[in-house]
């Protein structure tokens, strides 16, 4: 009870209002900001995302409200979120061949470690660890 994905799903699918129940624990548990970077994946969603990001002083219950009105119903399946040691890779192969991140990204899948592994050298700027 009270996870993520009920969130998620309230304001994605269901519509229910979770956060007006006569259990307090909804508001309380409620994580604006996964909740935000989970619907900021997805193009029709990233903007009230977004606002709500802006306007993070507001209660919980406001929030929600907010999302639960003004996103359509839709199921919405996963964006992946990668790791950090996959974001540091990411960084050096749009910086070694100056891609944008959905093309890195394309890239990643394709290196081999060894082929990291000599992007990194390639671009180590020396300096001391």
């Amino acid at each position: 009870m009270y996870e993520l994905k009920d969130y998620l799903k309230a304001i994605n699918e269901t519509k229910e209002p979770l956060l007006d129940s006569d259990d307090s624990t909804w508001e309380k548990k409620y994580p604006p900001y996964i909740i935000n970077r989970c619907l900021s994946m997805f193009w029709d969603t990233l903007m009230p995302a977004n606002e709500m990001n802006g306007l993070h002083f507001l209660s919980k219950k406001l929030q929600f409200h907010f999302l639960i009105n003004s996103i359509r119903k839709k199921k919405r399946f996963g964006g992946k979120w990668l790791s950090q040691t996959k974001l540091k890779d990411l960084e050096y192969v749009k910086e070694y061949y100056g891609y944008s991140n959905e093309k890195a990204r394309e890239a990643l899948t394709l290196l081999t470690k060894e082929q990291l592994e000599h992007i990194k050298k390639k671009l180590d700027k020396g300096g001391r660890d």
